[in-house]
C-alpha cells in the first residue's frame, strides 16, 4: 500500500475535511488524514498524509507557517471571515501609515483568543458546529488567551478598505483573529476577505498540486508520484545512520546504543517538548524510525518505527 505526504493546493469553497474526503474516494484508500485545518474561504498548502504517514501528522502541524491575508477594514463579522454575518460596519479613515503602526503591538509574542467559529473541539464536538447549533461557546474553557508568534508580519498591499498581509507565524496562530484584532485596534472593523497558506514547514505552494491534477494523475494511474516520504515531515531532525545490527535492534522495537546526534533537537511537539529526536536510517539509507534519545542509559529509544522487524 503506498504511503507518503501530498502537498495539495486546496481550494476555495471546501474543508480540510473535504479533501480528505475526496482523496479517498479518488485513491481507494481509507487511512488518510490532513494536517492543519484549513478554513473553507481560504486556499494554500494542505498536507494530506497517506497511510503510515498518517503517524507523522503531528511533526507537520507543528511547524510555522506562512500566509497571505486579505483584509477588509470597516466590516466586522461573527466568523472573523468573509462567510459571516456582519456584526458592525464603520467607515475607513485610517491610512497606510496608521495601519502599518498598529501591526507593530502583533508581532513577536502576543496573546490571542481563538473565534468562535473554530475547529478547537469542546467534549468532541468543534466550537463551530456548536456555534451554529446556537450553543454559547464564547466562555469555552479552550477559547482562553493563549500565546502564539508573529516572527514576520508585513503589509504588503493598501488597497482601502482592504489591506494585504504576509505573516510567519507558530502553529496555532489564528489569522481570521490577527484580523479581527486589527480592526478593533484602528477602530473600523475587520474581517477576513481571503487567506493562502503560503507554506507550512518546508511544504510551500509553489510545489503543491491542485486537487483537479491530483484528480487527474489517479486516473492515469501516476499519483504515487506525487507522494513525499514520510521522513519528509521530519527534516527537522538531524539523521542518525545505523549499521545492520542495530537496525535490526530497531526495527525489532528496541534501544541501539549510541551517542546523542548533533545537533539535539528539542521540543518536537505532540507533546515531545523536551524530547531529542532524530530520524534513523539503516544501510543504502532507508528510513527507519523517529527515535529519542536517553541519556540516562546512552542510547537510542524507538518513538515510531516504520520499519519490519526481520
Amino acid at each position: 500500500m503506498p504511503d507518503g505526504i501530498i502537498n495539495l493546493d486546496k481550494p476555495r469553497g471546501l474543508t480540510s475535511h473535504d479533501v480528505v474526503d475526496r482523496v479517498r474516494a479518488l485513491t481507494g484508500i481509507r487511512r488518510v488524514g490532513h494536517a492543519g485545518t484549513l478554513d473553507p474561504l481560504a486556499t494554500g498548502v494542505l498536507l494530506v498524509c497517506i497511510e503510515r504517514a498518517t503517524r507523522v501528522a503531528e511533526y507537520l502541524m507543528d511547524s510555522r507557517k506562512i500566509y497571505r491575508a486579505r483584509v477588509r477594514l470597516g466590516i466586522a463579522t461573527d466568523t472573523y471571515d468573509a462567510e459571516g454575518k456582519t456584526v458592525a460596519e464603520a467607515p475607513v479613515d485610517v491610512s497606510r501609515a496608521q495601519v502599518e503602526g498598529a501591526l507593530v503591538r502583533f508581532r513577536g509574542k502576543i496573546t490571542q483568543v481563538p473565534p468562535v467559529y473554530s475547529a478547537l473541539k469542546h467534549k468532541g464536538t468543534s466550537l463551530h458546529r456548536l456555534a451554529r447549533r446556537g450553543v454559547d461557546v464564547k466562555q469555552v474553557s479552550l477559547r482562553k488567551a493563549r500565546e502564539v508568534e508573529i516572527s514576520r508580519l508585513a503589509l504588503i498591499a493598501w488597497e482601502p478598505p482592504e489591506c494585504v498581509l504576509e505573516l510567519t507565524c507558530s502553529p496555532g496562530t489564528y489569522v481570521r483573529t490577527l484580523a479581527h484584532d486589527l480592526g478593533q485596534s484602528l477602530g473600523c472593523g475587520a474581517h477576513i476577505a481571503g487567506l493562502t497558506r503560503l507554506a507550512s514547514g518546508d511544504f510551500r505552494v509553489e510545489d503543491a498540486v491542485a486537487l483537479d491534477t491530483f484528480a487527474l494523475a489517479v486516473s492515469e494511474g501516476r499519483w504515487t508520484r506525487l507522494l513525499r516520504p514520510i521522513d519528509a515531515a521530519l527534516a527537522r531532525f538531524p539523521a542518525l545512520h545505523l549499521d545492520g545490527d542495530a537496525t535490526r535492534l530497531l526495527c525489532s522495537g528496541q534501544a541501539v546504543e549510541g551517542e546523542e546526534a548533533s545537533p539535539g533537537a528539542a521540543g518536537a511537539g505532540g507533546g515531545d517538548e523536551g524530547a531529542h529526536l532524530a530520524r534513523a536510517y539503516g544501510p543504502g539509507g532507508i528510513f527507519l524510525a523517529l527515535v529519542t534519545y536517553d541519556p540516562v542509559i546512552g542510547a537510542w529509544q524507538p518513538r515510531k518505527v516504520f520499519c519490519a522487524p526481520e
